[in-house]
């Protein structure tokens, strides 16, 4: 059975200093944290924050490639986990013909952002989240990626909230980024 979600908010895991984009169903209090790229966490925040560019970025391009061809995002379906890899597929409807393409779930969720197509994540995956985090009795350690940023200290970022408080902290917090601050993200 397939769940809609939405990006409830972005981070970094604490352990590991891994980029973690957190999924909410739309109907419910259950979340799925998928670790993924710097590259595709900053895909994703740049769409959140509404940041546009003159020339289209990789996921932009995509979704005209997909346009010119006649072809439409229907929706983006995190389908299962397997070794610790997410795996999830692009339904893309062209006519009467609907294709599926698999897709890593970030890069899914960058484009389906910009295409404001419906993500579903497999409502095995958010049980079986739900479990693990019961299980653990302690949040996930997912600081907001504004916080390690601003060199907040450990206590400051327990007090945080684990997103950004809206699209113009994050759009600030882009803003601040250089390139080399991804060379600290270890995938």
């Amino acid at each position: 059975m397939l769940v809609e979600v939405k990006v409830q908010s972005l981070g970094l895991d604490r352990a590991s200093n891994t980029p973690v984009v957190i999924l909410q169903e739309l109907e419910g209090e259950r979340v799925l944290p998928i670790w993924i790229g710097p590259g595709e966490a900053s895909a994703i925040a740049m769409q959140l924050a509404d940041m546009k560019f003159s020339r289209p970025l990789t996921h932009d391009l995509l979704l005209d490639v997909v346009r010119e061809m006649g072809g439409e995002m229907s929706r983006v379906v995190i389908t299962r986990v397997a070794d610790s890899t997410y795996y999830a597929e692009l339904v893309i409807q062209s006519g009467d013909e609907t294709v599926t393409v698999d897709a890593r779930p970030s890069d899914s969720i960058a484009v389906a952002l910009r295409s404001d197509a419906r993500i579903f994540a497999n409502d095995s995956l958010l049980e079986r989240a739900s479990i693990e985090i019961t299980e653990e009795e302690a949040s996930p350690g997912v600081t907001s990626m504004g916080d390690v940023a601003a060199g907040e200290s450990q206590e400051e970022e327990d007090s945080e909230q684990d997103s950004f408080a809206d699209a113009e902290e994050l759009k600030e917090y882009l803003r601040r980024l250089n390139p080399e601050d991804f060379g600290r993200f270890s995938p």
